[in-house]
């Protein structure tokens, strides 16, 4: 690793050593470019995207159902701003609970058939906070985290400091394997998400449970880009495939599905007691509160949640196939696109055909060291542009 000194002093000239650093990730293909847009409300999901000067079609946004737009949740938004008033006002220690956020977590905990619920400004946060408390309070915790978990639950795991374990993608089988290692007496969580937004697969939940409550492990499920997607009243794929009591605690998110903002965790009292007790804890902004339970009760001629996979896909994968396009039943649809040097030419070239062009996942932050092209489920047309495209920079892979 460099460093750049002044040589005159001899002291860390630290505009020389940032200016190493970008050309180093100009060179690997890793300095990020992000469009400049301004969505079209009410024409979802077209955006104005300021660098070119025209219209485009948004591939990859997290809000598959376009509810941040919708006009329940802007009437529910406004009616609160003008009620309560814009910001949170300070931590909960300080200025208290918002009836309305509490209202929020009794719903939440509705939603996935738990005791309690603890809302939380982002997802990130959520899996940050919850797993580092969580994994930190039990003393000799064994943390059995899947390969291809979100950086959000590698942060909370690793801040917990607690003994990992990393488990194959999707695999019971190595899980069974590793839990099999540790004293039984250990108090053991096993972490792992519903749907893998970078592989466009979805985890086998029963199959992780029956290993966990084999060993005595409780489970940790992150369902945030199932929520508001799957299953009769949107709770995610546990609810879908008939197994949401399972999981120990189910981890979501309001940002994606839900269309406006903040994250959340849902277990027992006792569970949601620790984080509770343990941090502080930030109040969300009321008026995205107020646009998630406008979500709650969808007028009559809104399509209800996904229950099933869309055709020609799996209801879930074990070890996706080593091929350009993983397979999977997820609301994103990834392509693996080689190294970032490689991948940002194929970025390019599909900017002939969308603007944007689907969203460029960075190599370095993925397990298996591929970037990915990501297009969303927000749009089906470019979907369908996009499984008619992919062979543009993709075939030599």
């Amino acid at each position: 690793m460099l460093i750049s000194r002044n040589c005159s002093s001899g002291m860390m000239d630290y505009e020389g050593f940032f200016r190493e650093r970008l050309d180093v990730l100009h060179g690997e293909g890793r300095y990020r470019v992000f469009a400049d847009l301004e969505r079209r409300c009410g024409r979802f999901p077209r955006a104005f995207d300021h660098r070119i000067g025209a219209e485009v079609t948004v591939w990859c946004s997290n809000d598959y159902l376009g509810m941040g737009q919708h006009p329940a949740v802007l009437a529910a938004i406004q009616e609160t701003l003008c009620a309560v008033g814009a910001g949170a006002g300070g931590t909960r220690n300080i200025s208290g609970n918002s009836h309305i956020h509490l209202l929020l977590e009794r719903e939440l905990a509705d939603l996935h058939g738990r005791e309690a619920a603890l809302i939380f400004t982002s997802g990130y946060v959520a899996n940050d906070a919850a797993l580092s408390t969580l994994a930190r309070e039990l003393p000799g915790m064994a943390v059995y985290s899947d390969a291809h978990n979100h950086a959000s639950m590698i942060s909370g795991i690793r801040n917990s400091r607690a003994e990992k374990y990393i488990f194959r993608h999707n695999d019971p089988a190595d899980l069974t394997r590793l839990l099999a290692a540790v004293a039984p007496e250990r108090p053991k969580l096993v972490c792992f998400e519903s749907v893998y937004s970078m592989d466009g697969d979805i985890a086998p939940i029963g199959d992780l449970c029956d290993v966990a409550d084999r060993f005595g492990a409780m489970t940790y499920l992150d369902e945030v880009h199932a929520v508001g997607l799957y299953g009769r009243r949107g709770g995610g794929i546990a609810e879908r495939d008939g197994v949401m009591r399972r999981p120990t605690v189910i981890q979501g998110t309001l940002g994606k599905a839900f269309g406006t903002i903040g994250g959340y965790v849902g277990g027992s009292h006792r569970f949601s007691a620790q984080p509770r007790s343990r941090l502080h804890l930030h109040d969300i902004v009321a008026a995205g509160t107020r646009g998630r339970r406008a979500r709650r009760d969808p007028p009559s001629e809104e399509k209800p949640c996904r229950t099933r996979p869309p055709p020609g896909t799996r209801r879930h994968s074990k070890a996706p196939p080593d091929r350009s396009r993983p397979a999977g039943d997820a609301v994103a649809e990834p392509y693996r696109a080689g190294s970032g040097r490689r991948a940002r030419p194929v970025q390019s070239r599909l900017r002939r055909v969308a603007h944007p062009p689907p969203d460029l996942c960075a190599a370095d932050q993925l397990p298996d060291g591929a970037a990915r092209h990501r297009a969303s489920a927000s749009d089906p047309v470019a979907i369908a542009q996009h499984r008619g495209h992919r062979r543009v920079g993709h075939r030599p892979y």
